[in-house]
């Protein structure tokens, strides 16, 4: 016992290091042994009911990871995402980047009810987000990295903000480092979190552009393969099937690895915001995507880096908002 004590000391000591948890941190009060005393199961809770909904549907796993990223770029991680519409606010889910493709709300109410029953008041949906998106990322062979806990849940929802904040499928390159930008985020973190598409599905509608009126002249875009422009086409017709879906990552849509940058140098990147970093003219995400595609390892090291900053884009802390009984609604 007194040499597993000693191991855990030396790997508390690795955890302490790679995230400080003094004032001069970049995570201000965020910290990811915030639970280890007041809700000790936390971790194993989330990871239990998200390896049973992933089992069941392998596409859950994009589908928190792009929760997780959709909260976020609306008035910072406060769960705002999560809420129903009510007589005060109109919800987010309702917001175009949202209405009929956000999912794993159900699995989110099963986790939260779970950790109310074991720890009442104690975790915040906007945490259950964080730990969510990383266990799915975990689950799919991603990398794992400690999660700074802490923050807390809004008191209202964004519509507005939700319909300009979140990067458009159809962005151009300077419209997706420009929003990144305004939530404090560089090159690094865009191409990096862009790699997320290694999981996941999308939807004909975010797609179509590029099959068939890319620029407004009833023509295809150019830097698509061939062969997957052809196998788009069988999936995305001219008119109608705006809700058919194909894998972000034709190659392993549901293993998180850096195929999707081998793809784009292939010219098999879904979405116009996918292939932009590799063919928008900027030399710096032209770089990345080349340097993601030869080398897993270091795309894994950034995606766990620029999550770990997203996650701490404006969270309510200390005070500031709530921690919410159901994180439909507020208290």
């Amino acid at each position: 016992m007194a040499s597993l004590g000693l191991v855990m000391f030396f790997l508390s000591c690795a955890i302490f290091q790679a995230f400080p948890v003094s004032s001069s941190n970049n995570y201000g009060s965020l910290f990811p042994e915030l639970y280890q005393f007041s809700c000790p199961q936390a971790n194993e809770i989330v990871m239990s009911v998200l390896e049973e909904a992933i089992a069941k549907d392998p596409r859950m796993a994009a589908s928190f990871l792009r929760l997780h990223f959709h909260d976020c770029f609306v008035q910072g991680c406060d769960a705002s995402i999560l809420l129903d519409k009510s007589s005060a606010f109109k919800s987010e889910k309702d917001a175009g980047p949202n209405k009929n493709s956000v999912r794993g709300f159900e699995v989110i109410d099963e986790i939260k009810a779970k950790l109310e029953h074991v720890c009442p008041h104690t975790v915040s949906c906007a945490d259950i987000l964080a730990l969510a998106a990383r266990d799915s990322v975990v689950l799919s062979g991603g990398p794992y990295w400690e999660v700074p806990l802490g923050r807390r849940d809004s008191k209202r929802a964004n519509f507005k903000k939700a319909n300009v904040n979140i990067p458009a499928p159809n962005s151009t390159i300077q419209n997706l480092i420009s929003l990144f930008n305004r939530q404090g985020l560089n090159e690094e973190d865009l191409v990096a979190l862009s790699g997320g598409h290694t999981i996941g599905m999308a939807r004909c509608v975010s797609f179509k552009q590029r099959l068939y009126n890319q620029k407004g002249d009833n023509l295809p875009d150019v830097t698509l393969e061939k062969n997957y422009y052809n196998g788009l086409k069988s999936i995305c017709p001219t008119s109608g099937g705006d809700n058919n879906i194909s894998p972000l990552d034709v190659a392993s849509p549901v293993r998180f690895d850096n195929t999707y940058f081998k793809l784009l140098v292939w010219g098999k990147g879904l979405l116009n915001s996918d292939e932009v970093l590799l063919t928008g003219n900027v030399k710096r995400t032209k770089e990345l995507v080349k340097s993601y595609a030869e080398n897993e390892a270091i795309f894994f090291h950034q995606f766990a880096k620029s999550m770990v900053k997203m996650g701490n884009i404006n969270p309510l802390t200390e005070l500031k908002g709530e921690i919410r009984k159901n994180c439909r609604r507020i208290n």
